[in-house]
């Protein structure tokens, strides 16, 4: 299959052995538990900002992996005003999407379930994935977790993911890091290199 369709039909023309996992980011923070996540979230935006920045700028393509909050549709644009609505409002203006990143909807915790962010990896050649984002003792472990199961290597910087409490992030990282093998230093100390390849030309 991938011989006769190497990218995914012109939406997946990168390939690179490293991709950046963005998780429930774009969220209306309306949930019980919200005010107790939203006191760590804007300080962890920041610095995944700048680790975006800083993967884009490596050629790192960067996926999101996000929920969509009850809202059944699959529509990247009314899910981003929809939380742009809410209390994380500057979070989400921060860290929206980009034009040339992609999108994954999950339906529950794991971002590989019942998702096609296990074909999208797959044509892109990762080998190893950066997970961030929110919550680090939910949907981030959930992730990594499917992840290790698949045989990536996983980074996961301990700075661009929170949880509802500050222990149980450091709870969260210390089970990632254990038993998952996951890197879980700052995001300041991953090195990014420049390994993106393009099929078939070069999107602006």
């Amino acid at each position: 299959m991938l011989t006769q369709n190497k990218d995914l039909h012109g939406s997946a023309p990168d390939t690179c052995r490293t991709a950046l996992l963005i998780v429930d980011v774009i969220n209306d923070f309306n949930f019980p538990e919200a005010n107790q996540l939203m006191r760590y979230a804007p300080a962890m935006a920041r610095k995944l900002a700048k680790l975006k920045a800083r993967a884009r700028k490596a050629g790192i393509p960067v996926v999101y992996v996000n929920d969509n909050f009850g809202r059944w549709r699959s529509d990247l644009h009314s899910l981003v005003e929809h939380c742009l609505a809410g209390k994380g409002r500057a979070i989400v203006d921060l860290l929206r999407p980009q034009e040339d990143d992609y999108f994954v909807i999950k339906p529950k915790h794991s971002g590989f379930f019942s998702s096609n962010l296990e074909t999208l990896l797959r044509y892109l050649g990762a080998e190893e994935l950066i997970i961030t984002g929110m919550a680090g003792n939910y949907c981030v472990l959930f992730t990594a977790n499917d992840g290790y199961m698949r045989d990536y290597k996983l980074v996961v910087p301990s700075d661009c993911t929170v949880s509802n409490t500050a222990r149980e992030n450091r709870d969260a990282l210390c089970l990632m890091r254990k038993y998952l093998k996951a890197d879980t230093g700052p995001s300041g100390k991953i090195r990014l290199r420049a390994n993106r390849k393009r099929r078939g030309g070069s999107r602006s």
